[in-house]
């Protein structure tokens, strides 16, 4: 496939991540993608450094899936291995292979224990590699670990993503600064539990791993669990978070530590903005949808509202279409499967209200709705008037561009 524009929704600049201490990485090309670009990254971590996860819900996940599913048990981690161009997923017993060998071969470049090493593929799905694909590109590459390997790294890790994806965060726990830097990528198969999404974060703060797992649970319930391109979810879902404890401060043993409060907003933070570029590079995007949805009955099912918004077709192409089409959004709450009260529902579009009461607002003028959808921001409110729950959700809109990439995708 041809390589693509970059998104109109990208941003304008890109962060440059200072260094973690305690994390070197590398990214290289070992001919995984056909457009012979980067395709295999490594992170080297220190000694002692605690790790924390989500992965895919997938009852199809991959081999790269499985394995990290048992290592996150053990909580500490000295590698991650990503590769991008094959997700190593439906591959059977060669898969598993796969992954031994790679696990094995950082294991000898690294110094480590097997169950320190972590494991990411995302691309095509359903073809085998030899065992030694990655582990024999290993030793190359760690000779070029560096402390601000940071841009090849998130180059590494792309598949159909038009640019790379990285934030960073600077936070005190007590009286001493800590630094959290993030890379993803993600662009089509997305959808929650959690997308086509990979997401590796650092820092050098000191966090036991069972209270990382904690901020890691509930930050991507807020974060890559509210995005949605297509509704897809992919079989390579994969969050990482890894906390090298290299910087010194007042030890913290508990999630809702005090101390804690900072890092755990600017976790979320950084999560959050992470999902948001993965929204803003969907596949043939053009449209960027924030759908805001209060008074549900729960949090959770003002979720689900908001995704079942998000994720009609319907919506997404009025919206591709710049149509001001109101009713579709009525059809899609009442298809969500939550508790909704027609005569209360109120919707509004770039801050017009246009009904209350179950009712189209009196006096109801298009003309500022209709502008607001030519933009590149478009913002759904939705007020369910019958509880406290809310929720926010991110999507895109649904263009043609999306049939272009998806279905050349292998060719």
């Amino acid at each position: 496939m041809a390589a693509l524009p970059v998104s109109p929704l990208a941003p304008a600049t890109q962060p440059v991540l200072p260094k973690v201490a305690g994390v070197r990485l590398a990214g290289t090309a070992i001919g995984l993608k056909k457009n012979g670009g980067r395709d295999l990254m490594l992170a080297e971590l220190a000694p002692g450094t605690t790790i924390a996860g989500a992965l895919t819900r997938s009852l199809c996940p991959s081999a790269p899936i499985e394995w990290c599913r048992k290592a996150l048990k053990g909580g500490k981690a000295r590698a991650i291995v990503v590769n991008s161009g094959n997700s190593n997923a439906f591959t059977g017993n060669a898969g598993d292979l796969t992954v031994a060998a790679t696990v094995k071969g950082t294991v000898a470049v690294v110094g480590c224990q097997p169950d320190e090493v972590f494991i990411a593929s995302t691309g095509v799905i359903g073809q085998p590699l030899p065992p030694d694909a990655i582990s024999r590109a290993l030793p190359d590459i760690a000779k070029n670990l560096r402390a601000t390997g940071w841009k090849d790294a998130a180059e590494a890790i792309r598949t159909t993503d038009t640019f790379a994806k990285s934030v960073t965060r600077t936070v005190a726990i007590g009286e001493t600064r800590v630094t959290i830097n993030g890379i993803a990528k993600g662009s089509g198969m997305i959808a929650p539990d959690m997308a086509t999404m990979l997401a590796f974060l650092f820092t050098d703060a000191a966090i036991p791993a069972d209270v990382l797992q904690a901020i890691v649970d509930r930050a991507v319930k807020r974060s890559f669990n509210s995005i949605t391109v297509d509704s897809d979810t992919s079989t390579s879902d994969t969050v990482l978070f890894a906390a090298t404890g290299a910087t010194k401060h007042k030890p913290v043993t508990q999630a809702d530590d005090k101390h804690l409060k900072d890092f755990r907003r600017a976790v979320e933070s950084a999560m959050i903005e992470l999902a948001q570029l993965i929204v803003r590079d969907g596949e043939g995007a053009s449209k960027f949808v924030t759908i805001k949805v209060r008074g549900a009955t729960s949090g959770g099912a003002a979720r689900r509202i908001g995704l079942a918004i998000a994720n009609s077709p319907l919506v997404k192409t009025a919206i591709a279409g710049e149509d001001a089409n109101w009713g579709r959004i009525v059809m899609a709450v009442g298809k969500a499967g939550e508790r909704a009260d027609r005569d209360r529902l109120g919707i509004a579009i770039g801050g017009v209200p246009i009904t209350r009461n179950g009712q189209i607002v009196d006096g109801y003028d298009e003309t500022p709705v209709a502008q607001h959808m030519k933009g590149k921001e478009i913002e759904i409110e939705i007020d369910l008037d019958i509880g406290k729950g809310k929720a926010t959700v991110w999507t895109c809109d649904l263009t043609h561009g999306y049939i272009d990439i998806n279905g050349s995708y292998r060719s």
